[in-house]
C-alpha cells in the first residue's frame, strides 16, 4: 500500500511539469520534494515534501542565458545602491530597491546592488540569481 501511494504522489507531483520553465521548476522541486517527504515520513511527508520542493523549484531555476547576457551587458548605474543584508538566492529585494525589467522576458527584471548584478522575479522581488 505504501509503494502505491507513493508512487501516486510522485505522478501526481510530475504531473505538473508543464509550460513555462517556472512551472517546470515547481514540478520538479515538487517530484523531488514529495519522493523524499514519502521516504521520510510516507504519505504525510509526500504532501510537505511535495510543498516544500515546489517552492524550493521555483527559488532556484536560474533564468536563461540570455538573460544573464543582457544583464551583464548593461551600464552600471551612476548611483549605487547598497542594502544592509546581504544579497542571496531565494530572498527578496527590499521595496526601496528599484527594478528593471528585462525587455522579452517578462518574468525577470534586475538592479545592480552592493555592487553585484542581480536577477530578479519582479512579481515576488525574489532574487534568482546573482552575477559576480
Amino acid at each position: 500500500m505504501k509503494n502505491v501511494i507513493l508512487a501516486s504522489c510522485a505522478i501526481l507531483a510530475a504531473s505538473f511539469a508543464t509550460g513555462a520553465s517556472a512551472q517546470e521548476g515547481t514540478a520538479s522541486g515538487a517530484a523531488g520534494g514529495a519522493v523524499t517527504g514519502a521516504i521520510v515520513g510516507g504519505p504525510v511527508g509526500a504532501a510537505v515534501g511535495g510543498i516544500a520542493g515546489a517552492a524550493l523549484g521555483t527559488a532556484i531555476d536560474p533564468p536563461p542565458q540570455e538573460v544573464v547576457t543582457y544583464v551583464q551587458e548593461q551600464p552600471v548605474p551612476a548611483t549605487p545602491v547598497v542594502v544592509e543584508h546581504q544579497i542571496e538566492v531565494g530572498k527578496p529585494l527590499p521595496e526601496t530597491v528599484v527594478l528593471t525589467p528585462v525587455p522579452e522576458h517578462n518574468n525577470y527584471s534586475y538592479a545592480v546592488v552592493n555592487e553585484h548584478r542581480v536577477i530578479v522575479d519582479p512579481q515576488t522581488r525574489t532574487v534568482v540569481q546573482v552575477i559576480q
